[in-house]
């Protein structure tokens, strides 16, 4: 892909989680797969994250969540999302997720959740499947 048409990722760690090596791994590895990434670092609000993602013009939303508030974050997220007219953003999640929560965050909007050992060539063919450039 040439500079310009890079997809653009945020990977943000929401909430009073200070656990952020999977999120830094996650980052440096999509680096090295070819998108742009911008890691804002941990104790992130949702209005933050948001408003990064909107100035930044992010392809992708990524939150790593392991500290058990994942569905108030995401929710937020979303929220916020759909109300500065961001919608169309992906949002994806990593973390320590029950399998029945990961079900209800599809519902309300995360395409997709990955969770510890995932492989990172998994997450990057679902993220340009979903965000295809011409």
């Amino acid at each position: 892909m040439s500079p310009e048409k890079r997809i653009k990722i945020l990977i943000a760690k929401p909430g009073l989680d200070g656990h952020d090596r999977g999120a830094k791994v996650l980052a440096r590895s999509l680096m090295e797969a070819g998108f742009d990434v911008i890691y804002t670092g941990i104790r992130q609000t949702p209005e933050k994250i948001v408003k990064t993602a909107i100035q930044e013009d992010v392809d992708v939303v990524g939150l790593s969540v392991l500290s058990g508030a994942h569905m108030y974050h995401f929710k937020e997220v979303i929220r916020l999302l759909k109300k500065y007219g961001a919608a169309d953003k992906l949002v994806i999640g990593g973390g320590i997720i029950p399998e029945a929560d990961k079900k209800k965050l599809e519902k309300i909007g995360v395409a997709a959740v990955f969770g510890p050992g995932t492989d990172i060539k998994e997450i990057v063919e679902f993220i340009k499947n979903r965000i295809k450039r011409n």
